[in-house]
């Protein structure tokens, strides 16, 4: 079983990145053949990924929220048996979220047999998430001559990703010195962009549980009843499924033992 927590985001407090300037030649064409490696089961093209979340379910993946309100843990993710799971912290931008996804599915991907603990494990992560959203061509193509604060807030939109995230990319692909990625990563902090994203994105949720919601609903099973057959509070489910409610028909709960048709529709990994 695989575990990975993040108690930093990739662009941290002190002005840094998740990939440091100044690392050697061999270690970048290392990282870089790790990731196209990885990359090469995902056939995506360059267009923007419009909804991360949707895409790890379609791929098999069962996405849940955090269910404690920490602002220290980005995300979690592990392998139960043949499944993977991620779990993503609801208490962060919409931006960073995506980031968090793309950041997990890259553990899930490159590090099921080794573990989180490897050397360069997060650092590898970070790279393919950044690759995974922001595909080389497609920054390319779009990239501005001289990046400024300004318009890389407006650019960061095409890929759903934060403005910290989008600087980084365009270091790591050569498009801005060392200098000015540094001046930017100044900028960024200073407007206070790394805790508060500038025009913000939509926060994605789950498709899979809100159709499975949605199916309790009309056979009249209530949130409480979901909970009591998980044997947790029903608190505690709401910060597990991103917020959504189940909202109970008229004339009461309904067990989910005696509904028509019910089976395991969720179950905690211990």
């Amino acid at each position: 079983m695989m575990q990975s927590y993040r108690t930093s985001p990739p662009h941290d407090k002190r002005g840094g990145s998740f990939a440091q300037t100044g690392d050697k030649a061999p270690r970048r064409t290392r990282h870089r053949q790790v990731i196209r490696a990885a990359l090469a089961p995902f056939p995506l093209g360059e267009r923007p990924i419009e909804n991360m979340v949707h895409l790890l379910e379609a791929k098999g993946v069962r996405v849940y929220s955090l269910a404690e309100n920490s602002i220290e843990v980005d995300a979690f993710a592990l392998w139960h048996s043949k499944t993977p799971f991620v779990f993503l912290n609801t208490l962060k931008s919409a931006e960073h979220g995506r980031f968090d996804a793309a950041h997990e599915l890259g553990h899930l991907v490159l590090h099921r047999h080794s573990g989180p603990q490897i050397p360069d494990a997060e650092r590898q992560a970070n790279a393919f998430a950044s690759a995974f959203l922001m595909p080389r061509a497609s920054v390319l193509a779009n990239a501005p001559r001289m990046a400024t604060l300004q318009n890389l807030i407006q650019l960061k939109k095409q890929w759903i990703v934060s403005v910290a995230a989008l600087a980084y990319r365009l270091h790591a692909l050569g498009l801005v010195t060392d200098w000015h990625y540094r001046t930017l990563c100044i900028e960024i902090g200073q407007n206070g962009y790394r805790r508060k994203e500038p025009e913000g994105a939509q926060r994605e949720r789950s498709q899979i549980l809100a159709t499975v919601f949605a199916a309790l609903r009309e056979e009249g099973v209530s949130k409480a009843a979901v909970a009591d057959q998980l044997q947790i509070e029903g608190d505690e489910l709401d910060k597990l499924v991103f917020g959504l409610m189940i909202v109970s028909l008229a004339g009461g709960a309904t067990s989910l033992r005696g509904s028509k048709g019910t089976g395991d529709f969720l179950r905690i990994v211990k």
